[in-house]
């Protein structure tokens, strides 16, 4: 069993009765030809380095560049508070930031679907299973939905920010996110395509502009957006709201409007907030 298409997976799921994380499981069985309980496995290591990235960010106090650290133990502390997102919302970003700062660090992370993006699937999927008190094995479903997700991206745009700017790097991070979590809630694969259409809309267009070409500024500060818009898509997405524009359509979409991005915008650091003078350390 193979898909290549938001189309064609759709089509196996509503046929056979499955979830995305199923076909994504028995795809790389036929067509990778792996070992299902081995897959698993690994996924499951996948979900303890996630975990465990989250706590050591929250740790790390400053990076050896000095541009990032400490934000995320910042925003958990005050998601304690009275917030104005709500409490379990700021958790969650704190955790996406706190993977990116750990990153940053030189911490051991799981590139989801790469280092600059790895905070948004970690951040929203672990702590919404904490808040709602899921089980490890759902947690490891949700991941399988994320990937095929992110391959389906993978595979007909791209999800380098040298190719196609922030918006493939952070916009398929929040995709894969806002597809795992309808998932993981109990939507369908439509819903679940729906949410990671709408995730990947929001941003479309953003640039990658890493300051002194480093994956710390702003691309923590973009994972903690990531992670707000995945949260968001996935609740407008398991209330029956729906993308008008089909997941496919997206997804090729955004490669071409990467495409046509300036090389300066791609990951360069030749234009956008690394050619500020703050960030060339020109500021008076």
């Amino acid at each position: 069993m193979d898909f290549t298409t938001g189309v064609d997976l759709l089509k196996i799921c509503e046929s056979q009765g499955i979830s995305i994380a199923e076909a994504m499981k028995r795809r790389e069985v036929t067509v990778m030809s792996g070992n299902r309980d081995e897959m698993v496995q690994q996924m499951e290591l996948n979900l303890k380095v996630m975990e465990e990235s989250i706590l050591r960010g929250m740790e790390t106090e400053r990076s050896e560049s000095g541009l990032s650290g400490g934000d995320a133990e910042k925003l958990l502390r005050y998601s304690k508070g009275d917030t104005i997102a709500g409490g379990a919302f700021c958790e969650a970003v704190a955790a996406s930031m706190a993977v990116v700062e750990w990153n940053a660090a030189m911490g051991r992370i799981v590139a989801a679907p790469t280092a600059g993006a790895s905070g948004i699937l970690p951040g929203v999927l672990i702590s919404v299973g904490k808040q709602k008190n899921i089980s490890e094995e759902k947690l490891v479903d949700a991941l399988f939905t994320a990937a095929g997700v992110g391959m389906l991206i993978a595979l007909n745009a791209t999800v380098a920010g040298a190719d196609g700017g922030c918006q493939a790097e952070t916009g398929t991070g929040a995709s894969m996110a806002a597809a795992a979590l309808v998932e993981l809630m109990g939507g369908t694969p439509k819903m679940a395509l729906d949410a990671a259409a709408m995730a990947l809309k929001n941003v479309m267009g953003l640039v990658c502009d890493p300051v002194h070409g480093l994956v710390e500024c702003p691309c923590v500060k973009r994972n903690a957006i990531g992670a707000a818009n995945a949260m968001l898509c996935a609740d407008m997405a398991l209330s029956g709201i729906t993308s008008v524009i089909p997941f496919d359509e997206v997804v090729t979409t955004m490669a071409s409007v990467g495409r046509a991005l300036p090389s300066e915008l791609r990951e360069t650091a030749l234009g956008g907030l690394a050619v500020t003078p703050t960030a060339l350390g020109n500021a008076d």
